[in-house]
């Protein structure tokens, strides 16, 4: 019997290096996988769900394509939430984290296969991370003083980020979208007061922002089209009870002049209803729920606009946006909270009637109509547009910028290698590999672009070791090429997360030497 069994049958466990062979293998796998995603030239995924009703997405965001998969391997697991942190810390770079978490571990294993120990190993990366995010600092450039600069940089940073996504051949136009929403916001990173409607129809160049609010609905008949100085109640509670239901509901009465005696009644609550509203002296109405023919008419004739059954998102931000609250009883009118703002008014887009709130109350609000071929399209364009407008808002906070384009890569690596010389003993080993590390990632986007990845990276190299350089690849002409001229910017921040989370990750994979797995539950037979 022996030591063995501690474990229950069917447990199954994995010792040193075979265990470590099953994490790296794992993550490697995940990494190669959304490795031709990365860069302006990166391909697309298609994902089909196995679920009722195979839903496609085309995506090539690092984070939704890892979140759709079912992953067995616990090491790749580990990949997959980094990538879901980063695209909640910072937006973007969810692909650039994952595949240098991936290299970082190809370089380790060939360590660990040298037997060089795994904890060494993880200093040496530590110290490297550490002088590799040194390096990018020293060479940060922040013009959050000078506004004309500032905002170019903003525009060249969401040209940067939107040209790998389905938004490239129209860029210059959707960075200006994002570049406006966010500087609306003036400083805060509260993405909800952007709202994205998508209307399938015309180009993706159709798309356009609009200052105020869009809600998608239609405006109800023989009512205002159009109101000035708004005070809306914003509310969610039932309209829907001015006759009497037939079904589920039991009423017995002697004759049918009965029957009509309730449904007065019920009138008569329904109006009393109408009238509680009305006195909170509003002119506009927005219910959640279902409005009947009785009340609309009783609003119609007061000249209140009502609104019915809008969605719960665009509820939500309409007393977000307006500044009132949601209301579900109206007996005492002066604590409820009234949204305001200068305009209602019913507008077209493609062939859809929608009600715009303009002059709104939070000045920062504002809504982005998307346009677009189909809904896959407008999908992915709001992902693309999604990770922009985090990006932006990061950057208006933390206004540090660096260029792009594989340049960071070159400089981050030119100095950890530097550090590597100076570096007595084995970890001199983990830390040149590190930069091997970083190197991979410039030369994925050159390989993505189908470009020659060797010679570019060699010649980047021999520029970097000139001082001030802003050398990177330029995948359009397929050369290298001057980042500077070519308004090539990344956000620092988003950088910085990538460096700091793919270290972290590789060394919480190095740390594994045991991998054990449960035994699956049993079925009892039922009698």
């Amino acid at each position: 019997m022996g030591v063995d069994r501690i474990l229950k049958d069917e447990a199954s466990e994995e010792k040193g290096e075979r265990a470590r062979m099953a994490s790296f293998v794992g993550a490697m796998a995940i990494a190669d996988l959304v490795k031709t995603t990365l860069g302006p030239k990166g391909m697309d995924k298609i994902l089909q769900s196995t679920g009722r009703g195979r839903e496609v997405t085309v995506t090539n965001d690092g984070a939704t394509i890892l979140k759709s998969l079912h992953i067995d391997n616990p090491a790749a697991k580990v990949l997959v939430d980094i990538s879901k942190v980063q695209d909640d810390e910072v937006g973007d770079g969810t692909t650039s984290v994952v595949v240098l978490a991936g290299e970082l571990l190809r370089e380790a294993e060939k360590l660990v296969t040298a037997k060089v120990h795994p904890m060494t190993i993880i200093s040496g990366f530590r110290m490297a991370a550490e002088c590799a995010r040194n390096a990018l600092l020293q060479k940060v450039v922040d013009n959050k003083a000078d506004a004309e600069k500032f905002r170019s940089d903003l525009m060249n940073i969401a040209v940067t980020t939107l040209s790998s996504k389905i938004l490239y051949q129209d860029k210059e136009h959707f960075a200006n979208l994002a570049v406006d929403a966010v500087l609306r916001l003036k400083g805060s990173t509260n993405l909800e007061s952007i709202q994205i409607i998508k209307k399938p129809g015309g180009s993706l160049k159709d798309s356009f922002l609009d200052e105020g609010f869009i809600l998608d609905k239609k405006i109800g008949i023989g009512q205002p089209k159009c109101i000035e100085d708004a005070k809306i109640l914003v509310a969610n509670t039932a309209m829907d009870t001015d006759k009497v239901k037939i079904y589920g509901a039991r009423v017995r009465v002697d004759s049918m002049s009965r029957v009509a005696e309730i449904e007065e009644a019920e009138k008569e609550k329904m109006r009393e209803k109408v009238q509680k509203i009305i006195a909170h002296g509003i002119n506009c109405f927005v219910n959640r729920q279902l409005i009947y023919n009785f009340p609309e008419e009783l609003f119609a004739d007061a000249g209140i606009l009502a609104i019915e059954h809008a969605d719960f998102d665009g509820i939500e931000r309409l007393a977000l946006v307006t500044g009132g609250e949601i209301a579900s009883t109206f007996d005492n009118p002066e604590s409820v909270k009234l949204g305001h703002c200068k305009l209602i008014e019913e507008i077209m887009i493609g062939d859809d009637k929608l009600i715009h709130f303009s002059g709104v109350a939070m000045g920062q609000a504002c809504t982005i109509v998307l346009r677009g071929a189909s809904h896959h399209v407008l999908d992915e364009a709001e992902r693309s547009l999604h990770d922009a407008l985090c990006v932006l808002s990061q950057t208006v906070n933390d206004s540090r910028v660096l260029l792009g384009g594989g340049w960071p890569e070159m400089v981050m690596a030119r100095e950890v290698d530097e550090l590597a010389r100076k570096t007595p003993g084995k970890k001199s080993l983990a830390i040149e590999a590190f930069s091997r590390a970083l190197l991979a990632i410039p030369t994925i986007i050159a390989d993505n672009a189908g470009l020659d990845s060797a010679e570019l990276i060699s010649q980047l190299r021999a520029e970097h070791h000139k001082e001030g350089c802003n050398a990177g690849i330029d995948v359009i002409s397929g050369s290298v090429g001057d980042m500077a001229e070519l308004g090539i910017s990344e956000s620092f921040k988003v950088k910085q997360a990538v460096l700091l989370s793919a270290t972290e990750a590789a060394e919480m994979i190095l740390r594994v030497d045991q991998i054990i797995t449960c035994a699956p539950r049993k079925r009892e037979d039922r009698m």
